[in-house]
This record gives structure tokens, sequence and C-alpha cells, in this order.
């Protein structure tokens, strides 16, 4: 059989065509016409969608960094860097001019100054790059650190790593495009090359851009929900919660950065029930055991038909939660996940991220309570632990860290 010729497939009815035809004869042309217009509506829409995300830019300069109270993007990268000996506080100075001026090009979906691969830079895909200081970072620029600047106090559960931890300065690059996230890595690996070496590089993952309605509440690798009780950004709360408000790093925060490896192995051993018990919440809504909604209030008060907590004691809900409500982050964590290596699946886990404008008094006392008497621990274990000292914003013609380094 002699199969069609090109013309011949062109000049039958498409499906669209069917699809009218039977509008046509069902209800009329004037019916029809207004399906194939609400058809073509909805296509140019999400076309539209799928380019404005590409082309949406999250504004550099302001009072704060970006990428602190922004809606956390899918993919980020956290690149923390070793200061060379000859770094001064003049070479300081000079290093972020370059990396400001490059990230608000970047950002905003123009080309670094040098980009040797300038095209890859014009999808920004909601692109924020965000500057953190560690202890020898501001004592080279003879600043006064605060006191929290520091490594964290040793908890019994840490198994620190080297190549995960510490750091002179951080830069946190993140967005909805992996490629994008990668070109911009380089972009400022570039420019930092006379001034400082990489110590590590951590990237981490959340759902994909579009897959979850915005406002979402992640999930980790556990399948919890995670950062359930996160202040709202733009709130009085977040802003009380995060933002310091004196010396030169006002309104700026602090980050820290725990690296914390999930035994997925084991924690596939476990029962449903047994998971939710650790968690202290229903795994599919993820209400608290004594609520039904995501954002229901804890009850540590209930209890069951024999007498025990429904929310246990070691469970990690419990653990983290305190009575001081001054102990309080903002978390902005994402999910990793590395090649396997012996006998497990995955060698995976959760960059854990949280700001906050004082750690000893918010982060530390928290944690405490997790590494004492958290039943997560058994499923967990923290490979990498650093904290930073985040800058405030700048305005167009300053750069991040002016504040320390006029």
């Amino acid at each position: 059989m002699t199969a069609p010729d090109q013309g011949a497939r062109r000049s039958g009815p498409s499906r669209r065509q069917f699809l009218l035809g039977g509008a046509v004869a069902g209800v009329g042309a004037a019916a029809a016409i207004g399906v194939d217009f609400a058809l073509n509506q909805q296509a140019t829409a999400a076309s539209a969608s799928i380019q404005l995300n590409g082309a949406e830019a999250v504004p550099f300069y302001g009072v704060h960094q970006a990428g602190i109270d922004t809606d956390a993007q899918a993919h980020a990268t956290f690149v923390a860097l070793d200061l060379r000996d000859a770094s001064d506080r003049d070479a300081l100075r000079r290093m972020m001019r370059v990396l400001t001026d490059d990230a608000a090009r970047l950002t905003q979906g123009n080309p670094a100054l040098a980009d040797s691969e300038p095209e890859l830079a014009l999808s920004p895909a909601r692109l924020t790059v965000t500057f953190g200081f560690g202890p020898r970072f501001v004592a080279r620029a003879n600043g006064a650190a605060p006191a929290w600047l520091g490594p964290l106090p040793a908890f019994s559960i840490d198994r620190l790593r080297p190549e995960f931890s510490d750091g002179d300065l951080l830069i946190q690059i993140a967005a909805d495009d992996p490629l994008t996230v990668a070109h911009t890595t380089r972009m400022l690996l570039k420019d930092t090359r006379s001034f400082a070496t990489v110590r590590w590089t951590q990237h981490g993952f959340r759902r994909a851009y579009g897959s979850v309605a915005p406002g979402t509440t992640m999930r980790n690798l556990f399948g919890q929900v995670d950062g359930t009780t996160n202040p709202k950004p733009g709130s009085n709360d977040f802003d009380t919660v995060v933002w310091a408000t004196t010396g030169w790093l006002a309104g700026g925060t602090s980050a820290v950065i725990r690296r914390t490896r999930m035994d997925l192995d084991e924690w596939d051993r476990l029962d449903r029930s047994g998971r939710e018990q650790s968690v202290g919440r229903t795994l599919g809504s993820g209400a608290p055991l004594t609520g039904a909604d995501e954002h229901d209030e804890p009850d540590f008060t209930a209890t069951t038909a024999i007498g025990f907590p429904v929310i246990p004691e070691f469970s990690h809900v419990r653990r983290a939660r305190s009575e001081n409500t001054a102990e309080r982050i903002f978390r902005r964590a994402y999910n990793y996940d590395s090649m396997p290596s012996g006998e497990h699946i995955s060698d995976s886990g959760l960059i854990f991220v949280s700001y906050q404008a004082d750690v000893a008094a918010q982060f530390t006392p928290i944690q405490t309570r997790l590494a004492d008497l958290d039943l997560l621990n058994e499923w967990t274990v923290p490979i990498g632990s650093a904290v930073f000292a985040i800058p405030p914003g700048c305005d167009p013609g300053g750069f991040v860290g002016d504040t320390l380094l006029r």
C-alpha cells in the first residue's frame, strides 16, 4: 500500500477541526468559535506563564538582601570560600564590589561584566544571590563581630566533616532554573579567584516550579512538611525573628547552614504510625497529631485513652517548640540527593538553612533540645555546620558589605 504523501496528511481534518465540527453540529458555529478561542487562550496563558517565570527578575538592591524573605526557589547552590592570606581589607572591598556588580546584573537577566556565555544569563528565573561573612572575613575587615558569629556549640549528635563546615565567605545562589544557578555560580566564582578558594559547595532542590501552589510548605525526603511554623515574610513577626537592628549588621541577619544526612534505608523499615509518632505530625496533611490541618496549633497536653501523650515527648515537633517565644527561626531548607555508595540506596538528606537575628538566643536553644531528645536522631546525623553574618542589602552604586567595609 502506498503511504499518503505529506500534502494529503496536511489536507486531512485535524483534531481541533474534528472537535469543532462536533461543536458546530451540536450547538452552532458561534459556540464552536468560542470553544476554539478558549482553547487558544488556555494555551497562550500556559505558554506565557512559562515565559514569564523564565524572565521574572527579583530586585537586587534594597534594605535587605534578596534570597531570605523571597519565596524559596526550586534550586540552590551554597558555596563557602576561604580567604587567601593576601586578602586584606582593601582586597575584600574590591572583591565585594565586583561580586555585587555581577550579581546585580545576573539577577536582572543581564550578563556578568566579563560573561563568557552571555546567552545563559538571559533567563533569571527569579534568581537571587545572597552573601554572608564568616568570623575571619569580619576580622580582616576590622569589624566588630556579633558574639554569636563562630562555630556552634558541640552537640552530641554531630559528626561534622570539614568539607561541609565553616568558611569565610558564603555565596547563596537560588533560582527556578538549574542552568541559571550553574551559570551564576561559575561567573561569581571567577570573580573570587584572586581573593579566595572554594572550601565547600552544596547543591539543593525543592519541588519544581509550578508543581505545587505558591506558599506550600516544602517536604523533605522523609516526606515530612518542613517549615510549617515559619513566620510570614513581610509581617512584623518575621521582622522581629529575622532582621538584626544594630551596628553594621542592621537590616541583615544570620544564617545557619547544617548538612544533615538522612538514613532513608532505615527509615523505609519504619511503619507509617512510627514515622508520625517520631515527627508528631501526620505525614499526609502535615497536621499535628492532635489536629486536622497543617497549621493547627499542637496540643501537647492531649492524652490517649490510656493516658499517654498523643504527641510524644520525644517527637520532633515537641522538642523543637519552646514556651519562650524568642526561640524562633525562619527555615529555608533544601533537599540533597547524591550518588549511592556501598549498600545504601542513596546518600540523601537536608541542607538545613535558617535565618534569625541572633543565633545564640534563637537557634542554639532549639538545637540543644533536639540533640538531647529527638527520636528523629535515630535516622539523621548532622555532618556539616556553618554560621555566617548576612549583611544588609545595598543601594545602586554601593555594594553588599559596604556598612562593614566603608
